[in-house]
């Protein structure tokens, strides 16, 4: 199926006599006729339901769905893309390891490596998406675990360069995690050019209208971590919390990793997403290609109009001809990038927050990638928490404004920038 197909029929097939819709399966708990059928689950010896706070049907219906999406064999949901990324990379790496992670992320997503996974002892080095392959090589320890970057850099709108750094981290024996949120499956497929995790932050364009929050993890299924055993012991030898199963030898390469993140991630911290959100999730995955081809259409033509103002001091957008990005977003995202643009107006942080406030269509908030117009400045909000020089590490500068397009008429969307514009 092409994903169009997908994002209608996949991860759900409805029997005989059953809901042509996902159901919304709103129970904690699930009945068992024996105890030793219970204990076959507890023991992962049957697949099953026993409680929401592991798994429940109506998200790994929508998991099954994303996964397709993305050319995985196997996904989770998870309560947000903050706990997407978090289980994706804790999954791998614990006290004593190292990860080296591209400078060009969301902010959040840095403070949580840069700060509260350095509490738990897990190291983290940050370097230049555009670093050559000596730099990246040079930044490898005998404990490093995973290598992780985004497709297209919030709000940076960097474009990571996914092949380059997949045959790096395999070269050394650890996998390319890709948070894939700006892009989405309709307009880039990381696994296809040798990632090996996918995340989202599926509050963003896949729920598509501002109605909840969520992540997913997709795992590609073809990272051999038999492989690499000495370097991936929690996947490698028996897990003593599940009477000494080894996750990659009874789960193999396609099923260790989400297995894994399930039984011990999920069951300890219960970052779950609730089944009424994963049904709503549902809804904007069944309409994505059409609002993410819109989104792409309406950034391309507000970018073009950004760079002919004379008040915008720059405008970064991958798909805009001359970007320093735009070949590099035409090999990985042939089809379009994403509807959001990153500029700067003439006169700094000042004229910026002027500009915002006089916007009457484009609303000031902390979300983007929904089908409304917004606008934020992340230094002085997602972003305050970093100091100037790490603003500048995420090439995220004080003047950076992060608008969001929506799928309005873009006619109205140009006029409201235009009349913001006037007041710089």
């Amino acid at each position: 199926m092409k994903q169009e197909t997908k994002c209608i029929h996949s991860g759900y097939t409805p029997k005989n006599g059953e809901s042509r819709m996902i159901p919304i399966v709103q129970s904690t708990t699930f009945k068992y006729d024996t105890s030793e059928d219970m204990g076959k689950l507890f023991d992962l010896e049957a697949s099953g339901y026993f409680y929401t706070r592991l798994q429940n049907p109506t998200n790994d219906f929508v998991a099954a769905k994303i996964a397709s999406l993305e050319g995985g064999t196997a996904g989770m949901l998870t309560s947000s893309g903050q706990a997407a990324n978090f289980f994706a990379v804790f999954n791998l790496a614990s006290a004593g390891d190292h990860v080296i992670s591209s400078s060009s992320i969301y902010g959040g997503t840095f403070n949580l490596f840069n700060v509260t996974m350095r509490k738990m002892g897990i190291e983290f080095t940050f370097l230049d998406p555009d670093a050559t392959d000596e730099e990246i090589q040079k930044a490898f320890k005998p404990n490093t675990k995973c290598v992780f970057g985004e497709t297209l850099a919030n709000p940076s709108l960097v474009v990571f360069d996914i092949e380059r750094w997949a045959n790096i981290a395999h070269k050394n024996g650890v996998p390319l995690i890709v948070d894939n949120t700006f892009a989405t499956p309709i307009n880039c497929r990381p696994i296809e050019s040798c990632c090996d995790i996918v995340t989202h932050s599926t509050t963003k364009y896949m729920d598509g209208h501002d109605a909840t929050v969520g992540g997913c993890i997709v795992d590609s299924g073809k990272f051999d971590w038999l492989a690499h055993k000495d370097k991936f012991p929690g996947l490698c030898t028996p897990d003593e919390s599940y009477h000494g199963i080894t996750y990659a030898e009874k789960f193999g390469k396609e099923g260790a990793f989400i297995t894994k993140a399930t039984a011990q991630l999920m069951r300890d911290f219960g970052s779950i997403q609730a089944p009424f959100n994963a049904y709503i999730l549902n809804l904007g995955l069944e309409s994505l290609p059409l609002r993410v081809k819109r989104h792409c259409e309406n950034g391309l033509k507000v970018a073009q109009f950004l760079a002919s103002s004379e008040k915008v001091s720059w405008v970064q957008y991958p798909g805009l001809e001359g970007n320093k990005y735009y070949e590099l977003a035409k090999k990985y995202m042939p089809n379009g990038t994403c509807g959001v643009v990153s500029f700067g107006v003439k006169g700094g942080r000042k004229a910026a927050e002027n500009f915002m406030k006089h916007l009457k269509l484009a609303m000031i908030a902390t979300h983007v990638a929904d089908a409304r117009s917004c606008v934020l400045h992340p230094a002085s909000s997602t972003h305050r928490q970093l100091t100037d020089e790490e603003l500048i590490a995420c090439g995220v500068g004080p003047d950076l404004i992060r608008f969001s397009v929506g799928i309005e008429n873009v006619e109205d969307i140009i006029s409201d920038l235009k009349q913001a514009l006037e007041s710089v």
